[in-house]
């Protein structure tokens, strides 16, 4: 089809034996596309009931996709699509595609991407499961919305419209159902204009039960979500754990110290040691992490972080290293003087190890800070010009 004849709009169905809906949601799709130049698309994720013969015998076009997953199936049949905007949308007659007009007005107003919210819009009787409604959805849902500081009520919503040429800029990658939060979350990463507009989910049709797998698929997002965040999955925990640990070493650094009858020594400056190190190893990660997302073209770029590449190098890090493992040194040294003082017999252990704990732990961020050092300005050397 010549580019002058492709229709304005693609309705897009992911399908897997959908035998006893598919075709309403065809018709249903066509009826809204009433007065519009389009075409709806049914993209088979291998159904084995008669759907792909259901959908095109109710005048969809089928193309069939090999890989597993509601993602795969989207992304097959985006593909496919010749619109200049898609509207996607379940085959099981869970949303109403008369909607589809309201999708393109929004589309045509500028935006690339435009959700549904069932939230905004009208939840039917027995449509959402009580713990999809409650807790999984406005949980995830209110996780994006903190990790990203994207202003979508409904993550999850499943009718949503875009523009197809707006899709390569988003770089999807995931095959499973949180396809539908890698959309939002690219799409805000990479700076897409979106707007929202309220839709009704009912009931679905179909006697079997719904693909959808509570738990396995609600960890499949919040995982999604998590590894697309870096300052939240490690950059803020990290921080909180070194202050932590670093306010907690510096409380019984020259003395125990006692709250209501309860004594805090050596014991609790070791384990503030270990908050410490945890604390920076998830701080390096962070580093490594955003690094390594934006050199794949997973996150777009950020200049917080080129700035941080123009400041630390590889010569500043290792003497940063350096000055750490020098600082370790000269505590464990003040130990081992004590000790030859002391004709290399027994420590005293409380008055000693308040000297050999914070030594070790500049060592071991010395060492840390090396190894780190020669990590990222190997991740980092694609970025330098």
């Amino acid at each position: 089809m010549a580019a002058s004849d492709a229709p304005l709009v693609s309705v897009v169905m992911p399908c897997l034996d959908e035998a006893e809906t598919v075709a309403a949601c065809v018709r249903e799709a066509l009826a809204g596309l009433a007065g519009l130049d389009g075409e709806v698309l049914v993209a088979d994720n291998g159904s084995t009931d008669g759907s792909r013969e259901l959908a095109a015998a109710a005048g969809a076009r089928v193309v069939p996709v090999s890989e597993r997953g509601y993602g795969a199936a989207l992304m097959g049949g985006i593909a496919a699509a010749r619109g200049t905007y898609v509207v996607m949308g379940d085959a099981d007659l869970s949303y109403d595609f008369s909607a589809v007009p309201a999708f393109v007005a929004e589309l045509e107003k500028g935006h690339d991407l435009v959700m549904g919210s069932r939230f905004r819009g009208r939840i039917e009787k027995g449509a959402m499961p009580v713990l999809h409604r409650y807790l999984g959805n406005p949980v995830l849902t209110g996780l994006g919305r903190l990790f990203f500081r994207i202003p979508v009520s409904d993550f999850h919503c499943g009718l949503r419209g875009f523009r197809r040429d707006a899709v390569p800029r988003m770089g999807l990658r995931t095959t499973g159902m949180e396809f539908a939060s890698e959309m939002v979350v690219k799409a805000a990463l990479f700076g897409l204009s979106m707007s929202e507009i309220p839709v009704t989910l009912r009931k679905d049709g179909r006697s079997r039960p719904p693909h959808l797998r509570t738990w396995r698929d609600g960890w499949r997002h919040l995982r999604f979500l998590l590894l697309y965040s870096p300052r939240w999955l490690f950059l803020l925990p990290g921080l909180l754990l070194a202050l932590l640990g670093a306010a907690l070493m510096a409380w019984v650094f020259f003395r125990p110290q006692v709250v209501l009858g309860v004594r805090f020594d050596i014991h609790t400056m070791l384990g503030g040691a270990g908050l410490v190190l945890v604390g920076v190893q998830a701080l390096l990660f962070a580093i490594f992490a955003k690094t390594f997302a934006i050199t794949e073209g997973l996150l777009p770029e950020d200049p917080k972080l080129t700035r941080l590449y123009r400041v630390i190098s590889l010569e500043t890090g290792l003497l940063g290293s350096l000055v750490a493992v020098l600082t370790g040194l000269g505590f464990v040294l003040a130990v081992l003087l004590r000790w030859r003082a002391g004709g290399f017999q027994d420590l005293p252990v409380t008055e000693t190890m308040r000297l050999m704990i914070p030594g070790v732990l500049f060592l071991s961020l010395g060492a840390q800070g090396l190894f780190a050092s020669f990590l990222l300005s190997l991740l980092g050397l694609s970025r330098k010009g």
